[in-house]
């Protein structure tokens, strides 16, 4: 017992593993095993040497060096077939997870990276300053280390511009020479990358996603006799292909399961540059006198705040309970209930608009939420919706080119549940017993895409053409359809005015998943 009476605990050291990549690396593999420090050798727990299948004797170099030093903590093993270099790597941290290390540096058999400063990216980790360290050559006179001309150029070009994409600054993506901390592998999905050399770009852009800190560190620049087995040209085109990926990524706009976290950020933001969705909703209530609003979907309540700022009364129903908590933190009167299941009645209000932004293409059955609501509507109310378009001429080439792009948000967002045309959207709004009075259609969300551009007047104007195109062929390039209608009890079967009660729509039993009991509109 120690002088306070508690039990004195000894501190475990970290277990420190070395990882070595090597592929035909027989003339380096022992020389570069050799010049880890011993000071660094007796602090590492293994150094573990994974040949990816090589043409030479590398996996027989490296048992014979092991044999004849004594290496007690080298272990040397054969892929039984060519993971190539991303796939060797996942190999190589699924070892280091299950051995339980809780650091693990990536050294490169072939001796390009010096072993001898291999100490300094693994201090950070031990020091909880990081959760993977960058040996950077871009800090430490690359040139003068002998990096060719032309791979210095492509370097620091082909960094710059991911940079710029990914919203980062870093000093080299390319560097081979790595550490983590295991714990931080395990919270992003390595394993759904590449098995090709940009896996080493996918793994810092999955690491920057998860808000994991990366950290650089100088190392010397070394080039020998060493062959490298990159093709450049496939390599820069798949690391910026990679870094566009995650761009759009972090936008909505597409989804990729290698940058996947959870819990997920929100996939709705309010969106109120000119000529969004949003934008043409607040300035159809800012010319129109102050009005009792009904949100189906009101999120954060960013958009219904606006509007009673604006003058307007507001009561806006959202499913999420965060979301209808931040609502009503901002001054929203808000019911938490899914709209197909919750009884609007509760309200005992009486409406003169009714919006709908983002919220139908969500719904199994929006026609009948939308007779349901419009029940609490005046005689002489209105509906305002906003759906995307799936036949935008984004998808029209994805489709083209074979594929169905999900995203976090945007028009294939991966909770959608019905996909729209501006046909489609007109039949239901009919259909559902109002009278279309407009369509606005939004062009393409370029400056979410690209927000420093946009704020150019070069990017303004641009922005502005193609706002004033996308009226011209709005089914072809609008990206969202803002819909006005007024409540009228009629809808339109085979050409001809039918009467219909808004109430007799609600009562009717919603229709079977994937089966429509409406008619459809020649």
């Amino acid at each position: 017992m120690d002088p306070e009476g508690q039990t004195s605990r000894s501190v475990r050291a970290p277990r420190i593993g070395v990882f070595i990549v090597s592929f035909n690396a027989a003339r380096h593999l022992c020389d570069t095993i050799a010049r880890i420090p011993p000071e660094v050798y007796q602090r590492v727990e293994e150094i573990f040497v994974f040949d990816d299948c090589s043409q030479d004797n590398t996996f027989y170099t490296g048992v014979g060096f092991k044999t004849a030093r004594g290496l007690e903590k080298l272990r040397v093993y054969a892929n039984t077939r060519n993971l190539r270099y991303g796939g060797n790597q996942k190999r190589g941290y699924l070892y280091a997870i299950e051995r339980g290390f809780d650091v693990v540096v990536l050294l490169h058999g072939d001796g390009q990276y010096a072993p001898e400063v291999m100490w300094q990216l693994v201090e950070p980790l031990l020091a909880g300053e990081a959760d993977m360290v960058i040996g950077t050559r871009m800090r430490s006179g690359a040139l003068r280390g002998g990096m060719p001309l032309y791979k210095f150029v492509g370097n620091r070009g082909l960094t710059w511009l991911q940079n710029r994409l990914a919203g980062m600054d870093v000093s080299e993506f390319h560097s081979g020479y790595r550490a983590y901390r295991c714990d931080a592998l395990q919270k992003v999905p390595f394993l759904v990358n590449s098995d090709e050399w940009h896996f080493d770009t996918q793994i810092i852009l999955q690491f920057c996603y998860a808000g994991l800190r990366i950290r650089e560190t100088p190392i010397p620049t070394f080039y020998g006799s060493e062959i490298c087995h990159v093709n450049g040209l496939s390599y820069a085109w798949n690391c910026l292909r990679t870094t566009l990926g995650y761009r759009l990524h972090r936008m909505g706009l597409l989804y990729d399961s290698k940058f996947r976290r959870a819990p997920e950020s929100p996939a709705y933001e309010y969106r109120a540059y000119p000529h969004s969705g949003q934008f043409v909703i607040r300035e159809y209530f800012r010319r129109r006198p102050p009005a009792r609003v009904l949100e189906l979907g009101c999120a954060d309540g960013r958009l219904a705040s606006e509007l009673i700022s604006a003058g307007h009364t507001v009561v806006g129903i959202e499913s999420d309970a965060r979301a209808a908590a931040q609502a009503a933190a901002r001054g929203v009167s808000v019911l938490c209930a899914d709209p197909e299941v919750c009884d609007f009645q509760e309200l005992k209000q009486e409406f003169d608009v009714l919006v709908a932004a983002d919220v139908l293409e969500h719904l199994r059955h929006p026609e009948a939420v939308l007779a349901q609501a419009a029940r609490l509507l005046r005689a002489d109310g209105e509906v305002i919706l906003a759906v995307p378009n799936v036949a935008n001429v984004l998808i029209r080439l994805a489709l083209l080119l074979g594929r169905f792009p999900y995203g976090r948000r945007g028009i294939l967002d991966r909770t959608h549940v019905q996909f729209f045309t501006l046909r489609s959207a007109l039949e239901l709004v009919r259909q559902s017993g109002w009278r279309v009075r407009s369509v606005t259609p939004t062009p393409l969300p370029v400056p979410l895409v690209f927000p420093r551009f946009s704020r150019t007047w070069v990017g303004r104007g641009s922005f502005a053409l193609l706002a004033l195109l996308t009226r011209g062929f709005r089914k072809l390039l609008g990206y969202q359809f803002v819909i006005v209608a007024d409540k009228v009890a009629y809808r339109e079967e085979r050409g001809t005015v039918v009467p219909l009660d808004a109430g007799a729509i609600a009562s009717r039993p919603a229709p079977e998943a994937g089966v429509s009991h409406s008619p459809t509109l020649r």
